[in-house]
């Protein structure tokens, strides 16, 4: 069985000669030390592409200004100009340390919230020889995965932060609902242009784990994850495509809304510490609807003995695969740490044998 027919049947639901091997492929940039990796991985693992569909977040002139706030840290502003007045966030990069995180957001109040529904909507416009391309590279390797962007609970998330989403989320609930209802509309035209161009099966969603406990509970979820997914997933399947989810989290409450929103794989369904899920309970509450991609905690690969990850891949399997279908094994996140893909390369090497040993 070839990968990408092994990773066509696990869409499906249906039997295969073994669990699918993926690890995601977010590396640290510029590091030499995963290069090793990257060939075995290249080599030996069921391969996916991916093609971004092209859809600009914004149709306004986003200005950047950076201020230097000390020897480590660079303080980055983005200044959106929205037709109904200014929005702006700050960023703090530590270049030395390889890394960044937001200091504010674009949306602050209920008024920044009514400034970014003045914006113009975006259309895709994919260049549609690169899917193709990525196909036909990819041959019987891998699949494509086709991300059309953050879902609209996502975006609210991204654009308020979880304190202020929080707190919006008790006193402006009416205007987050607009703002997803505005993005609910784009992500739906989008994927109508790429049913158009006939670029598909396999769509990747994510945004979903702002909403997962212990930031927000079932009803939250409930009215700003399924209320606007739900509508996402039935076009895809309607049109014959398969929808993948990416979310971290503890979602031990919700695996039954995750089968009522009807993804057909889920990533990473975590076990404790990170999650609250194991694969075995995962397994049993999906009843071969949704395929496991997981679990192996990414942490594993750095701090864990080479056996050590070959046991856990044998008991992910032994838990989530006892029917011949339903689970890609692969770690929780993409390998992360910089100048450390030496050191986890064993363990990534004893994942990938377990699996291909598999019988």
């Amino acid at each position: 069985m070839t990968s990408k027919q092994r990773q066509e049947r696990l869409f499906k639901q249906l039997e295969v000669d073994r669990p699918a091997v993926y690890t995601r492929t977010g590396y640290p940039e510029d590091d030499p030390s995963y290069d090793k990796m990257k060939r075995y991985m290249e080599e030996f693992t069921d391969l996916r592409g991916m093609f971004w569909c092209g859809k600009p977040r914004f149709l306004v002139p986003v200005e950047e200004h950076n201020e230097l706030i000390d020897a480590d840290t660079v303080r980055r502003t983005l200044v959106l100009r929205a037709p109904a007045g200014d929005l702006t966030s700050t960023v703090l990069v530590k270049p030395k340390m390889r890394t960044s995180y937001h200091e504010t957001y674009y949306i602050k109040n209920r008024g920044d919230a009514l400034k970014y529904l003045s914006l113009p909507v975006p259309a895709a416009e994919p260049d549609v020889g690169k899917f193709h391309e990525t196909e036909r590279a990819l041959g019987d390797r891998g699949v494509v995965f086709v991300n059309c962007g953050t879902v609209p609970g996502g975006i609210i998330a991204e654009l308020c932060g979880s304190e202020t989403l929080a707190l919006m989320s008790l006193t402006d609930r009416d205007v987050l609902h607009a703002i997803c209802e505005r993005e609910l509309q784009i992500y739906i035209k989008t994927l109508d242009i790429m049913f158009k161009h006939n670029i598909g099966p396999y769509f990747s969603l994510q945004g979903e784990e702002y909403f997962t406990p212990p930031l927000h509970g079932r009803a939250d979820f409930q009215d700003f994850v399924s209320r606007y997914n739900k509508s996402i997933i039935d076009k895809i399947h309607d049109a014959g495509g398969f929808a993948h989810i990416h979310c971290h989290g503890p979602i031990g409450d919700l695996l039954d809304e995750f089968v009522a929103l009807g993804p057909d794989m889920l990533h990473p369904v975590e076990p404790p510490p990170m999650g609250d899920v194991t694969a075995a309970r995962a397994k049993a509450a999906f009843q071969g609807k949704i395929c496991i991609e997981g679990n192996i905690q990414i942490a594993h690969m750095y701090e864990h003995a080479p056996e050590d990850v070959a046991e856990e891949t044998k008991r992910l399997i032994r838990d989530a695969f006892y029917d011949n279908r339903g689970l890609v094994v692969g770690p929780t996140a993409s390998p992360y740490i910089f100048g450390r893909g030496e050191a986890a390369f064993p363990q990534y090497k004893a994942m990938v044998e377990t699996v291909l040993n598999y019988k």
